[in-house]
């Protein structure tokens, strides 16, 4: 399959190509902060599907969606609190992901067949996968490393031609970084879930009441 460089040619030609497969209902392989990724259209089961098996992932197992902003992420989610929204206003974009109620009648399956009714979200930084996002809608998207593994930073040329995926933008080698910080909204309850990229001390300014964090 072919390989993008990202640091070579149009750009805009680069996004187009992308949402191109996308929209084809392929998976392709992009860079985000500190990782390559699978990205897939969020509500084509097919191409979902598909992420999880190059993945290796188990039955089940819910992809994570990524948004252009948070007014896309309201006119998905049933439920948003103040205090989510304060979160959103400040981390977004960055590495905080939100897990949300879908709305209901929402048509897509993350690969949990609709069960957890649950779904995590961000909106991210890097700037490729942004500008894709602003054009294709939510996106469901995974790490490109194998399931269990850590991330991806470095795309082997010599591995992509057996990769079952419609193209590679290579950007070359990432940096290592945290991993996002995990929040759940329940109603107007927010409650830490992973801790990551944004501390504790942080999200404690934006939402005083934040359930999971042991406070001094």
């Amino acid at each position: 399959m072919p390989r993008i460089d990202l640091k070579a040619g149009d750009s805009k030609k680069h996004v187009a190509r992308a949402l191109k497969e996308i929209r084809a209902g392929y998976v392709i392989v992009a860079p985000l902060e500190h990782g390559y990724v699978y990205l897939a259209d969020a509500f084509s089961q097919y191409a979902v599907r598909a992420l999880h098996v190059l993945r290796g992932d188990e039955d089940g197992v819910a992809a994570q969606v990524l948004a252009h902003s948070a007014d896309t992420v309201s006119g998905i989610a049933r439920e948003l609190s103040a205090d989510a929204e304060k979160l959103m206003k400040e981390f977004w974009p960055g590495l905080l992901s939100l897990n949300l109620r879908p709305n209901i009648g929402l048509n897509w399956d993350l690969g949990d067949d609709k069960e957890l009714d649950l779904f995590s979200v961000r909106v991210p930084k890097a700037t490729f996968v942004r500008a894709i996002l602003k054009q294709s809608g939510p996106l469901a998207v995974a790490s490109a490393a194998p399931a269990g593994s850590g991330p991806l930073l470095k795309i082997n040329r010599a591995d992509i031609k057996e990769w079952d995926v419609a193209a590679v933008f290579d950007k070359g080698p990432l940096k290592a970084g945290p991993q996002s910080t995990v929040v759940e909204v329940s109603g107007s309850d927010l409650r830490l879930v992973r801790p990551g990229a944004i501390s504790s001390e942080q999200l404690l300014k934006v939402a005083p009441k934040i359930l999971g964090i042991s406070k001094a």
